[in-house]
């Protein structure tokens, strides 16, 4: 990653310098002099300016090197505050996010099955109460995010819902409804991809520049991190991971037809055990045993393949995985999928490594608050975010 010396790119310049800083946690000048490419007077001027603008906050001095003490500058949570909402099938949840990543506030409430005015309704009772929660008021909010799935409409009858209603989805524009309920700019983003932004922009650990990103939801989605960027895809669909196909898995063709909780929904009730458990997830799944861990072998079998295909397309370093469950769920998953892996034939296709994601449950609404950071302060080399 190199800058450029040119005044007329002094904002891509800003960028590269955050976005590095996020990365690292903690830059000096000197570093990110080396870093960058840039002169040492247009690094001091870039930090100099952000830190003006309240973007960047000194840390202690350096001693003991040679040369003068150098001071390293960190991020600064309070930079900028965002909201992000997630309208899932099954249940909303909205989150306060700050510009390092941390959750100020989180509310959830589950339903049946989404409608605008159900979301409307979700907002006018549980805005303020997030605010109030975070201590900050609605003007501090530089911009909210919405999280929900491409396409709401499919599927409905795959979890109760009615689809005359689920049918108002197809033309509704849920960023002009919202416009005056949710402060500052929204941004609407498919749900597993603002998931996958929240791993790239916030996650506990750095993510690898070519990355495959795995979500299990009601559904499954994912998304696509290509050169150190989240790719979207000409159409804002790269990553839609779902209809990957699976071979000699009974039950389905497709990826979603086993790794999905509305499959293990399906399976617990034809044992006779009540799903929703699901709607909420729970600290400990133990109750749901035996069939979870026969779901949680489905789902690594699957999964296992689908990153061979994945993988054979695009050389991705990393497989991360998460979604709607328990971290040792989560692991269990991440374990069962790498031993998998090592027993398939990759066709001279290097391993990847396998990784686990950091948000559960509450990524897509955090990815949804993270779009705002990735748009305005971090590189990007997908055209279709310009």
């Amino acid at each position: 990653m190199k800058g450029s010396n040119q005044l007329t790119v002094r904002d891509s310049n800003q960028r590269l310098v955050l976005h590095l800083i996020r990365r690292h946690g903690a830059m000096t000048k000197a570093e990110a002099t080396r870093e960058t490419g840039l002169s040492p007077n247009a690094i001091s001027v870039i930090f100099n300016a952000l830190e003006h603008e309240g973007m960047l906050l000194r840390g202690e001095r350096m001693r003991g090197r040679i040369g003068q003490p150098s001071t390293p500058m960190r991020l600064n949570p309070d930079a900028r505050l965002h909201i992000g909402l997630k309208i899932g099938r099954r249940g909303f949840d909205m989150v306060l996010v700050d510009f390092c990543g941390s959750v100020r506030a989180h509310c959830t409430q589950p339903h049946d099955y989404p409608t605008p005015e159900r979301t409307i309704a979700f907002l006018h009772a549980k805005l303020d109460d997030l605010l109030e929660q975070a201590g900050v008021a609605r003007d501090a909010i530089a911009g909210s995010g919405i999280a929900i799935p491409s396409q709401l409409w499919h599927w409905s009858g795959d979890f109760g819902a009615l689809q005359d209603e689920m049918d108002v989805w197809r033309d509704h524009d849920i960023a002009a409804t919202l416009t005056g309920i949710l402060p500052g700019r929204i941004l609407v983003e498919n749900d597993a991809t603002a998931a996958c932004y929240a791993e790239w922009v916030f996650g506990a650990r750095q993510a690898r520049p070519d990355s495959l990103y795995f979500f299990i939801g009601t559904f499954i989605g994912g998304g696509v991190v290509l050169d150190g960027a989240v790719y979207r895809g000409c159409r804002g669909n790269a990553g839609a991971l779902g209809p990957l196909r699976i071979p000699d898995e009974p039950g389905g063709t497709r990826l979603v037809d086993h790794a999905s909780l509305s499959v293990l929904r399906q399976m617990l009730e034809r044992h006779g055990k009540t799903g929703e458990a699901l709607l909420s997830p729970p600290v400990d799944w133990a109750a749901l045993e035996p069939v979870l861990s026969d779901w949680i072998l489905r789902s690594a079998r699957s999964l296992a393949h689908a990153v061979v295909s994945a993988s054979a397309v695009i050389d991705f370093e990393e497989v991360i995985i998460d979604g709607a469950f328990p971290p040792e769920i989560r692991a269990r998953m991440a374990r069962l999928l790498e031993s998998r892996l090592n027993k398939l034939d990759l066709g001279g296709i290097p391993y990847p490594v396998i990784s686990q994601g950091s948000f559960g449950d509450i990524a897509r609404a955090v990815g949804a608050a993270a779009r705002h950071v990735n748009d305005r302060d971090m590189l990007r080399h997908d055209p279709t975010t310009l």
